[in-house]
């Protein structure tokens, strides 16, 4: 039987010191562009780095009693810049320039001809995650809506068009990521939160494209942004219901720093929810029974059996200790509440 209220990361878990320059790393706004001088290793050996890295994160993972597993991303400076920086089209020399999601002006690949996929570029991380735990596994990668937002369009002249060439990439690398042994691919697409009114007129379009003829798990992920980099922040979504109709299974929401109102939630019927239970902006653990309230907030609304427990985004900018600490307090209450469920399901 699957595990009730099973337990999985967003995407990202905290990278090691060793590997990347953490200081600067939030010094700074996730990057778009590439951005190799965070890395620590020398380029000859920051594969192997990257590899025992991730290794130590799946570790970390299943000594916390994750249910679902994540690579933790360490390969990756942002969530989003490794994905859409290995594009046809894109002219990585000369960057554009973007607003962020707090009007930061930030560099850019700059669109300069048809965005197409070269060559997979995850599919390799899917493998080496997939010979090194034998729990499910889920990858990530970023959605067209938010790489279209988060580049200088010098060829199209079309938001829209734009954002439906990054989901023909898409596509392609989600259908390869499953065939590759993925059993949850989630795209990533907080710019549907950040830009509700372009995402109003072609944001689920481009989802809906990027999903097309895929078969397997998909889960989408809006959020807020970092808690270590936006700080003023809505108390509720701009933009949700609007996905319920979109062919993806789970939709990953943020409840805890924004002690959101998960009735919301009602207005997705049928999805998935991957409820975010763990508050990023604190520099302490929350305790498991905090952790438990929070899902039984969730539960008002909706059905256990639609409810994954996760952090309300990714874990990079956290310390590695606070990070496990938070991760392992967040399995813990969701057995809390597992138990609880199982008490009344018995017969009086």
């Amino acid at each position: 039987m699957p595990q009730l209220l099973p337990t999985s990361l967003v995407g990202s878990y905290a990278q090691p010191d060793w590997l990347i320059d953490r200081a600067r790393l939030k010094d700074r706004f996730p990057p778009r562009v590439r951005a190799k001088e965070l890395w620590r290793p020398v380029p000859e050996y920051l594969e192997e780095a990257q590899d025992d890295a991730t290794i130590w994160a799946i570790h970390e993972q299943e000594r916390a009693g994750l249910d679902i597993i994540t690579d933790g991303e360490m390969r990756r400076e942002s969530y989003s810049n490794r994905f859409a920086t290995a594009l046809d089209g894109v002219d990585m020399d000369n960057p554009g320039v973007a607003l962020d999601r707090s009007g930061h002006p930030n560099p850019v690949p700059r669109v300069t001809g048809p965005i197409r996929r070269r060559h997979a570029v995850q599919v390799r991380d899917v493998e080496f995650l997939r010979r090194h735990t034998d729990r499910p596994i889920k990858i990530t990668v970023p959605g067209p809506f938010t790489m279209s937002q988060q580049a200088q369009d010098d060829h199209y002249g079309d938001p829209e068009a734009l954002a439906m060439a990054y989901a023909a990439a898409v596509n392609e690398e989600v259908k390869d990521m499953f065939a590759a042994g993925a059993d949850h691919v989630q795209l990533d697409e907080p710019y549907l939160q950040a830009r509700p009114e372009a995402a109003r007129r072609f944001g689920r379009q481009a989802v809906e494209r990027a999903l097309d003829g895929v078969g397997g798990s998909t889960a989408l992920h809006i959020c807020f942004g970092y808690a270590a980099i936006i700080h003023q922040r809505p108390s509720g979504y701009d933009y949700l219901p609007e996905l319920s109709e979109c062919p993806v299974h789970a939709i990953s929401i943020e409840t805890a720093q924004q002690n959101l109102d998960t009735s919301i939630l009602r207005r997705l019927p049928g999805k998935t929810i991957i409820l975010g239970v763990l508050d990023l902006s604190t520099d302490s653990a929350e305790s498991p029974e905090t952790v438990a309230a929070r899902i039984r907030r969730g539960l008002e609304h909706v059905d256990p059996e639609r409810i994954v427990v996760a952090p309300d985004c990714g874990l990079k900018y956290l310390p590695r200790d606070l990070a496990f600490a938070k991760m392992k307090a967040m399995v813990d209450g969701a057995a809390i509440v597992r138990a609880e469920l199982a008490a009344k399901a018995v017969p009086a």
